[in-house]
């Protein structure tokens, strides 16, 4: 009868959980630290790493970012977890206006070649709507973290949303 328990509790365990795919998330970790952060500083955090290598895969400052590892590194830095791969975004938060972008909100892009996949991220470092400023790890020319403007023709085209990820 022992017997029997054991190999039928892993049948049992099993059937009791329900495989769903995982929605991507904003995981708030301190909400004590959460309070206190200023937009101004993630992004002079954000600052500290322009000219890093872009690499592909990574989110460690010494080998390089890629787009969302330079985003889920700067925003681990205040005890915020968010999606490690750009392509988590898509139903991630809710879409800004244009005129209620701010400083620390998150841009989220098509890819370069397929409009149904995302395939970028960034930071806002200047606010002003369409026209604003982010900070990002570019696989493009500067093959590093730079900043770069929202309403160059690239960025435009390819623009899916901006979202909000900081508790007010």
């Amino acid at each position: 009868m022992r017997l029997r328990l054991l190999f039928l509790l892993p049948v049992i365990l099993l059937s009791s959980f329900t495989l769903k795919k995982k929605e991507p998330q904003i995981v708030v970790k301190n909400t004590k630290i959460q309070t206190e952060i200023n937009r101004d500083s993630i992004i002079a955090f954000a600052k500290q790493y322009l000219g890093t290598p872009y690499k592909y895969g990574s989110n460690n400052p010494k080998n390089g970012f890629d787009c969302s590892g330079f985003v889920s590194y700067v925003f681990n830095n205040y005890d915020i977890t968010l999606p490690r791969t750009s392509s988590s975004y898509k139903n991630l938060g809710t879409a800004l206006k244009p005129e209620d972008f701010k400083v620390g909100d998150i841009l989220v892009f098509y890819g370069y070649k397929d409009r149904t996949v995302i395939g970028h991220l960034g930071i806002i470092c200047e606010a002003n709507g369409m026209q604003s400023k982010f900070i990002h790890a570019s696989s493009g020319k500067a093959q590093q973290v730079t900043i770069t403007a929202l309403d160059t023709e690239h960025y435009t085209k390819r623009f899916y949303k901006c979202i909000d990820v900081l508790p007010e």
